[in-house]
């Protein structure tokens, strides 16, 4: 594997918590690991993971809850639920709550790493957008993204940074979706655990005075409170 995936996996009964850890592992993923609800909702507010596996029946606040909450912040991210409970209405009740998969206890330690490595390529899958071309031109605006120049309306050139071009490229590629900021810090920044939001903002604040007409008003580039950022075209 050559980028390493991270996982966090959410799991009380310390014996099965350090099985499936170890397992994971010589499978080659990251794995930080969470004993409760609250632990684990934590821990997604300061890091990235490409996939959660999630137990239900956990301290503090259950497996439910916290795919619930998380799929309100990041509606992304693969949750693969584990539980005791089988019953069909326990597995409607947590696809319901947003997860991808959901696996019942005890189960095949093989399939759960099938079922793993499955959710991962799917997301990486739905990730990998359609590569823009090096000139991108929305309004009277153009981007080149190789020479990393911008020019506004008025043709003036706008210098920009690797980052800035980084930044521009990703939320143009998901043009008219929100990105969220842990993805915008993981792809641009590639930190694993987040300097503060403030650094997007100001990245934000410079593209709208860059590009819109009235920067106050902007056409383009929107912040979408608590969750992330997202560049609109008509």
């Amino acid at each position: 594997m050559d980028k390493k995936f991270s996982i966090l996996l959410v799991e009380d009964e310390e014996n099965l918590h350090e099985a499936l850890k170890l397992n994971l592992e010589l499978d080659g993923y990251e794995v930080t690991g969470a004993y409760d609800g609250a632990e684990a909702l934590k821990v997604v507010q300061q890091e990235y993971f490409n996939l959660i596996i999630l137990d239900v029946m956990l301290p503090e606040i259950d497996g439910f809850t916290v795919c619930e909450t998380v799929r309100l912040q990041n509606p992304d991210i693969p949750i693969l639920i584990l539980s005791a409970k089988s019953s069909s209405a326990d597995r409607i009740l947590g696809l319901k709550k947003g997860a991808d998969d959901y696996l019942t206890k005890p189960f095949n330690l093989e399939e759960l790493l099938i079922r793993v490595s499955k959710l991962i390529k799917k997301s990486e899958r739905l990730n990998s957008k359609e590569p823009l071309p090096e000139v991108y031109q929305f309004g009277e605006n153009k981007i080149d993204f190789k020479a990393l120049e911008g020019f506004s309306k008025t043709q003036q050139k706008i210098p920009l940074t690797k980052k800035e071009a980084m930044l521009l490229k990703l939320l143009i590629e998901n043009k008219n979706e929100v990105v969220t900021r842990e993805k915008i810090l993981q792809a641009v920044w590639g930190y694993n655990v987040y300097p503060t939001t403030r650094t997007i903002d100001n990245f934000i604040l410079n593209f709208r005075k860059y590009f819109e007409a009235d920067s106050r008003n902007p056409r383009y580039f929107h912040s979408v409170r608590g969750i992330g950022y997202k560049f609109t075209e008509d």
